[in-house]
C-alpha cells in the first residue's frame, strides 16, 4: 500500500496553487490517481526513457542489470559468456522496455477525458512496437498522427544522418476531438471553384451587381475563361467598374461553396460560417475571373512535421535558465510543448506528464497561461533517480545540485526549473491579476455573452512524495501466540504509522475518497478541536485522538455529506462512537466513517 504525502517546504504557494509535482515511481503514482482523476485529464505528454540498449531505472522489477537478466534467463554461462551472438536483437531488448511501458499507458488511458489526447516522444528504436501497444490500449481508430520533430540538426547513425524524433499522438475517443482553434483568427483566402468532376458539377449562379471584382477599371471578360477551372458567362456583362461588378451576371462553373454563396449574397451574411465554424467574410472575383472566398480562420490544422528548433536550441535555453549549466543533455523543446498544449487545451484543463524529467511540460503550461490568460493545471511525476557523479550524462546536473545545496536526484532538477520560471514570472509582474477578460475561445462551455471573472495566474506548485501508507498493514497470518494476537488486535485502534503528520493522513484520505490533490482544504476549529473542511464543507475530517460529544455535534451541525474520524479517537469511549453514528444520521450526513 502506498500514498502521497505533502512536502510544504519544497512547494510554492501550497495552500492556493492547483499545480502538482509528485516525486516517486510513476506506476504506483498512476494507481493512486485512478479514483481522484478518472477521466479528468485533457492532455498527457510523456518523454519516456528511450530503449537504446542501456538499462533504465524503475523499481517494478525492471531495475536488474543486463548481466543479471542474461544469467537468470540462461543466455550466459557461469563465466558470463553469452550463448547467443544476437541477444540485443532478441526478445529481451524490446520486451523489457515494452513491459515497463504497457501498464503505465493502460492506467494513463483511464485518466484521459473522452476528448483527451496523449503525446509520446519516441525515437526509431521502439516507434513501431510502441505504435502496436498504443493501438491495443487506445484503439487503432484513435490514432491521430505520428508527428515528426524536425530538429534540423544531424546526428550520425550508420549509413544515414538522423534529423528527427517522433511524437505519437492518440485520442481517448477521436469522435470527441475537434480541430485546434486558431490563435490569431487571421483572414485567409481560398478558392471557391474546382475542375468539373462527379463531385463538383457545373452549375449556374447569379452574382449581384456590386460584388468585388479585383480588376482594372473597365476590364471585361466574355464567353468563357479558365482552363482546368472553367467559367462560362450565361447572362449579363462581366464588367469591372471601380473594383466591382457593374451589373448582375449569371456564371456557370463547378462551384464548391454553393450553399454558402446563396446565404452570403441572398441571406444572412453576418452570421455565416462554414462547416468548421469559420466565419465567411466575403466572396470576390480575381482579375482572371476566378471566384475566391475570404474566411476568418477560427481553426488551425497542424502539420505532422514540427519545426520546433534543434536539440541545441532546447539545450541552450535550458542552460540559460540554469545560469549556464546544462543539467540534461537532451531536453525537449519548450516550443513543441507550447504548441501541443495550445492546440488541444483551454480554460482549466489538466495536463499530465508522468516522465517529467527536467519539467519542460510544466514550463510550457506556465508560459502558455501567461500568454493567453488560461488557467491550465499541471501534474508532473518523476522518479527521484539519484545522480551519479561518475556518469558523464549526470555529471553537470550533480555538480549543479551540490553547488546549489539541492538533493542530488533528477526530480530535484525539475522542481528547481519550475522555481526559476516562477521567479522570472514574478519579476515580470505575473503575480498581479493579468487575465482581464480572457479570450472567450478558451472557455467553450461558457454561455454566450458570459464574462469569466479575472483571476491571478497560478504560479506555484504543491510537492507530494510517494511513501508507504500512513496506516499499518493488517497481518493476515494466524497469530502464533497470545502476545502476537494482542499486538494484532491493537492495530484496530493504534494503526497509524509513527512519525506521520495529520496533513499526511489527510491527503491519503482525500485520495481514497476520490478528491483531487488540489481540492480546497480549510483548517477550522469546532468545539475546540481542529477539523479539516474539504471542498467548502462537503466533507469534514477530524483526526483528533480524543473526540468529544461536542465536536461530533458541531460537525453534524455543519451538515456535510461525509464525515471521517480516526477510530483511535473513540478508543476509550465505545458509547460515544455509537451515539456519533446516530447523531450523523439524524442530521442527514450521508456517510460517517472511521479509519
Amino acid at each position: 500500500m502506498a500514498t502521497l504525502v505533502p512536502a510544504r517546504d519544497e512547494s510554492i504557494n501550497f495552500d492556493t496553487t492547483e499545480n502538482l509535482i509528485i516525486e516517486g515511481d510513476n506506476l504506483e503514482t498512476l494507481k493512486l490517481l485512478q479514483k481522484s482523476y478518472l477521466a479528468k485529464v485533457k492532455m498527457i505528454y510523456i518523454d519516456p526513457p528511450y530503449n537504446t540498449g542501456n538499462d533504465f531505472i524503475y523499481p517494478d522489477d525492471f531495475s536488474e542489470s543486463l548481466e543479471t537478466y542474461l544469467r537468470y534467463t540462461g543466455q550466459v554461462d557461469a563465466e558470463g559468456r553469452k550463448f547467443s551472438t544476437n541477444t540485443e536483437a532478441d526478445g529481451r531488448f524490446h520486451s523489457k522496455w515494452l513491459n515497463m511501458m504497457y501498464p503505465r499507458l493502460f492506467l494513463a488511458r483511464n485518466l484521459l477525458r473522452d476528448d483527451g489526447v496523449i503525446f509520446i516522444s519516441i525515437d526509431d528504436h521502439e516507434v513501431q512496437n510502441l505504435r502496436k501497444v498504443c493501438d491495443e490500449i487506445f484503439g487503432e481508430e484513435n490514432f491521430l498522427a505520428a508527428l515528426i520533430w524536425n530538429k534540423n540538426h544531424s546526428a550520425q547513425a550508420g549509413i544515414f544522418k538522423l534529423y528527427h524524433e517522433y511524437v505519437l499522438a492518440y485520442g481517448r475517443n477521436r469522435e470527441h476531438l475537434r480541430t485546434p482553434r486558431s490563435i490569431d483568427n487571421a483572414v485567409f483566402i481560398a478558392g471557391a471553384m474546382k475542375k468539373e468532376s462527379t463531385r463538383h458539377s457545373m452549375q449556374n449562379f447569379r452574382f449581384p451587381k456590386g460584388t468585388r471584382f479585383d480588376a482594372p477599371d473597365g476590364m471585361e471578360l466574355n464567353g468563357a475563361w479558365g482552363e482546368a477551372e472553367r467559367v462560362e458567362l450565361r447572362e449579363g456583362r462581366m464588367l469591372c467598374r471601380q473594383g466591382m461588378l457593374a451589373e448582375d451576371v449569371v456564371l456557370r462553373a463547378a462551384f464548391t461553396q454553393l450553399n454558402q454563396m446563396q446565404e452570403y449574397f441572398y441571406g444572412d451574411r453576418d452570421s455565416l460560417v462554414d462547416s468548421r465554424g469559420q466565419r465567411v467574410k466575403e466572396f470576390f472575383f480575381t482579375e482572371s475571373g476566378k471566384l475566391k472566398i475570404a474566411k476568418e480562420r477560427s481553426v488551425f490544422t497542424p502539420s505532422t512535421v514540427g519545426n520546433w528548433g534543434t536539440q541545441g536550441d532546447a539545450s541552450n535555453k535550458l542552460a540559460a535558465l540554469f545560469g549556464g549549466t546544462l543539467p540534461f543533455d537532451t531536453p525537449k523543446s519548450t516550443k513543441m510543448l507550447l504548441d501541443l498544449t495550445q492546440w488541444f487545451t483551454c480554460a482549466e484543463d489538466i495536463v499530465l506528464d508522468f516522465f517529467s524529467g527536467s519539467g519542460t511540460t510544466a514550463h510550457a503550461v506556465l508560459e502558455l497561461n501567461k500568454q493567453d490568460g488560461g488557467e491550465r493545471k499541471f501534474i508532473m511525476v518523476q522518479l527521484p533517480e539519484p545522480l551519479d557523479p561518475n556518469e558523464p550524462k549526470h555529471k553537470s546536473a550533480y555538480e549543479f545540485c551540490v553547488a546549489n545545496r539541492l538533493k542530488t536526484n533528477i526530480a530535484e532538477i525539475g522542481k528547481e526549473r519550475i522555481r526559476r520560471i516562477i521567479k522570472k514570472q514574478n519579476a515580470d509582474g505575473a503575480e498581479a491579476t493579468v487575465k482581464g477578460t480572457p479570450r472567450p475561445e478558451l472557455f467553450p462551455h461558457a454561455e454566450s455573452g458570459d464574462l469569466v471573472p479575472p483571476r491571478s495566474l497560478d504560479i506555484g506548485f504543491k510537492v507530494f512524495k510517494l511513501q508507504s501508507s500512513n496506516f499499518k498493514a493488517w497481518n493476515t497470518e494466524q497469530p502464533k501466540d497470545d502476545a502476537q494476537l494482542v499486538k494484532q488486535l491493537a492495530l484496530h485502534t493504534d494503526h497509524l504509522v509513527e512519525g506521520r503528520s495529520q496533513e499526511d493522513v489527510l491527503y491519503e484520505l482525500l485520495l481514497k475518497s476520490g478528491f483531487p490533490l488540489d481540492t480546497k482544504v480549510e483548517k477550522i476549529i469546532l468545539a475546540e478541536k481542529h477539523v479539516f473542511s474539504v471542498a467548502e464543507g462537503a466533507m469534514l475530517i477530524c483526526l483528533d485522538m480524543q473526540l468529544t460529544t461536542d465536536v461530533i455535534n458541531a460537525m453534524a451541525a455543519q451538515k456535510p455529506e461525509r464525515v471521517i474520524c480516526l477510530d483511535a479517537g473513540f478508543a476509550e469511549n465505545d458509547q460515544l462512537k455509537t451515539n456519533a453514528v446516530q447523531t450523523m444520521k439524524a442530521k442527514g450526513v450521508i456517510r460517517f466513517q472511521t479509519v
